[in-house]
């Protein structure tokens, strides 16, 4: 939680007993000695609002989020309504991951108090994870109009600014944010990215080494480290690079084991991958999918687009987001409501035609109507694209839900797939933690590949495949092929899909490639062959299938 969102009381009498003195620690602005004096005050029987928030955020500090949780729920059911709490709340939830919830309940802070500027900051994380970069900056401004000393707003506008590419903007952000807090980490990340896309190698380690000696949250460890490994690997030190980015994972992992490492109960995502495969390969061939009731609303052509991450989906959705009558939506959860039904049935084929036509249409007509709230208009008559790399383990009940339904699926050369996704950070989820370790992304990847072609193979989809080095090097051509299949006619509007992604934003870690325009990242995988030769015997039937050569 911030810090700001704890009260800084004042003592009014002279400090003569341990509750005194979290006052005194509070109104000297030490709220780390505040807080373990909380402890003991919890621990002797006497708690109240401000001694529970002050011993959720000691356990907050040391990931304990479930913990914090409980206690800041105690100090809620004394306080009801407390803005202050409420606040916490949401910081919390939103280190669990409950992102959706964690949004819900910082919109009724700020909507009890307006003026609120840690719950109008916290909000703006909030946004930040779920990858809505215009919701979030429009959050960190309300909090700066508030309190215009909030660096982290400050910094967090700065890194956007230079996500987008917007060099001047993030670096007047980072100037003030870092007069505010030379050690400001998103100002910092924001002037390291600039640099690694100026091919300033030593300019970004030059200020990424000093922040890395400074205390941080594990988060921005996290990408501190990255970062660093991209500099790195601009002055042509792959070594070191890959030694970054392998301290990075393991950084992600201290700070999201509790929540993401597999367990008895919680499988990994390769497990529930392979579960899918064998139940897929136990119904055998279909011949025939029954077909789809109508929906009011749906889309006239309808696209699914997926691969793997890293692979070139982001720059294929652009490219065909730039036709006319083309609604694309890049890695919006649309799926919702089909997730709990295939959790329950574990994509198995059998268990979903065991289902009742009534729920099937349901789940249809429900994914419609959230396609066309996250669109903002309505999508009939158009061509909907629907992009998620991971959208593969979906295949079977997408298959039975949509039967007409077209599916791309992004190719790429296996070795700079995985390589790709050891180097970059991801949202934190079942998937991020299967890439926090290069050789299980490598056994991710061969799983998701074998569910992928073996679905192809049992069930009668409409499926067509993009090559990435094809299209970066052969675009018109390749583009054409995949026009034709969608039933899209060739426009020049395709090869504006740079100016198209600027425009609308990219939510997906290709942000800042896709928005330089056409250019080839093929082969990135040899300078890291000796970091990757541990996983290539995993690779090597994808390799030979996909590779570019070398």
């Amino acid at each position: 939680m911030s810090k700001r969102n704890i009260p800084q009381r004042r003592p009014t009498t002279p400090p003569r007993s341990q509750r005194s003195q979290v006052d005194q620690a509070l109104a000297a602005g030490d709220v780390a000695q505040a807080a373990q004096l909380a402890e003991r005050e919890l621990a002797a029987g006497r708690p109240d609002p401000l001694v529970l928030n002050l011993a959720a955020w000691r356990k907050e500090e040391a990931g304990e989020f479930a913990a914090a949780h409980a206690l800041l729920a105690r100090a809620l059911a004394i306080s009801p309504g407390d803005v202050a709490i409420l606040g916490s709340i949401g910081a919390v939830l939103r280190k669990q991951g409950f992102l959706g919830e964690a949004l819900t309940v910082l919109d009724q802070v700020v909507a009890a108090e307006p003026r609120h500027a840690a719950a109008w900051l916290e909000r703006g994380y909030v946004l930040d994870a779920q990858r809505d970069d215009a919701a979030a900056t429009a959050s960190y401004a309300r909090a700066l109009a508030i309190d215009p000393t909030l660096s982290p707003a400050l910094g967090k506008l700065s890194d956007a600014a230079a996500r987008r590419g917007d060099a001047d903007a993030a670096q007047g952000f980072a100037q003030q944010a870092l007069a505010l807090n030379p050690h400001e980490p998103s100002a910092v990340f924001a002037l390291a990215l600039l640099a690694v896309e100026a091919r300033d190698g030593a300019r970004a380690e030059a200020l990424l080494r000093p922040l890395l000696e400074t205390r941080l949250a594990l988060d921005d460890r996290t990408r501190s480290l990255t970062l660093l490994g991209d500099a790195l690997d601009r002055l042509d030190r792959p070594s070191d690079a890959f030694a970054a980015y392998r301290a990075a994972k393991a950084t992600f992992r201290d700070a999201y084991r509790t929540l993401l490492a597999p367990t008895a109960e919680r499988p990994s995502h390769r497990a529930f991958i392979d579960a899918i495969r064998a139940q897929v390969a136990a119904t055998g061939p279909v011949a025939a999918l029954p077909p789809a009731e109508p929906v009011a609303g749906a889309a006239a052509t309808h696209v699914f687009l997926l691969g793997y991450p890293r692979s070139g989906t982001t720059l294929i959705e652009n490219v065909l987001a730039s036709a006319p009558d083309v609604v694309a939506l890049e890695e919006r959860d649309t799926l919702v409501d089909i997730d709990a039904a295939l959790l329950a049935n574990d994509g198995a084929m059998p268990d979903l035609d065991a289902l009742d036509s009534t729920l099937l249409h349901d789940l249809r007509t429900r994914y419609w109507r959230r396609v066309a709230a996250l669109a903002g208009a309505p999508v009939a008559g158009k061509v909907l694209v629907d992009m998620n790399p991971f959208n593969g383990i979906k295949l079977p009940i997408l298959a039975r839900l949509f039967p007409t339904a077209r599916f791309v699926v992004m190719r790429r050369d296996p070795r700079d797939v995985v390589l790709s996704c050891f180097r970059v950070n991801f949202t934190p989820g079942a998937g991020a933690w299967a890439f926090s370790d290069l050789e299980e992304t490598a056994l991710h990847y061969d799983s998701l590949m074998r569910l992928t072609d073996l679905t192809r193979e049992m069930l009668p989809i409409a499926t067509h495949d993009v090559r990435y080095d094809q299209l970066v090097g052969d675009f018109a051509p390749t583009v054409r092929a995949l026009a034709a299949f969608i039933g899209l006619a060739w426009t020049d509007d395709f090869t504006r899909f740079a100016s198209t992604a600027r425009t609308r934003g990219v939510r997906t870690a290709s942000e800042t490639q896709v928005r330089k325009g056409l250019y080839n990242g093929g082969g990135q995988w040899r300078r890291y062959a000796d970091q990757l030769a541990p996983v290539l015997p995993i690779l090597a039937p994808w390799v030979e299938r996909f590779g570019s050569g070398g």
